[in-house]
C-alpha cells in the first residue's frame, strides 16, 4: 500500500478538531499546528517505510505533537496522533546537592 497523508485523513481531522477544542498552544497557531502535523505526517511515513527489519512503527515528533505509525496485520498502519502537554510556567526543578560539611550542623 502506498502510504500518504491523505491516508490518515480522517485521523488528522480529529487531531485538529481536538486541538480546537482542547489543546491550548502559546507558541502555535491552529494554522501552524496544522502544517506541523502534515509535516509530522509525512516523517513518520518515512520512519515508517524505512523501518528495520523487526520495528513495527514509525515515529516522528517535536515538543508539542507525537505522531506514531503502527503496523497491523490489515493493510493500513495504525496513526496515533498526542499531544505532549506542558507548561511553560511549570518551574525546573533544582538538582538535589549534598550539603558541603561546613554547611552541616553540628549536634
Amino acid at each position: 500500500m502506498d502510504l500518504t497523508v491523505e491516508t490518515f485523513k480522517d485521523e488528522l481531522h480529529l487531531a485538529m478538531a481536538s486541538y480546537d477544542r482542547h489543546v491550548v498552544c502559546l507558541e502555535k497557531l491552529p494554522d501552524e499546528c496544522e502544517s506541523t502535523l502534515l509535516s509530522l505526517v509525512e516523517k513518520a511515513i518515512r520512519a515508517f517505510e524505512t523501518r528495520g527489519p523487526n520495528l513495527r512503527h514509525g515515529i516522528a515528533l517535536d515538543r508539542h505533537i507525537t505522531v506514531i505509525l503502527s503496523q497491523t496485520d490489515g493493510p493500513r498502519p495504525l496513526c496515533g496522533i498526542y499531544w505532549n502537554l506542558h507548561s511553560p510556567y511549570a518551574r525546573k526543578q533544582a538538582a538535589v546537592t549534598e550539603p558541603t560539611p561546613s554547611a552541616r550542623k553540628e549536634t
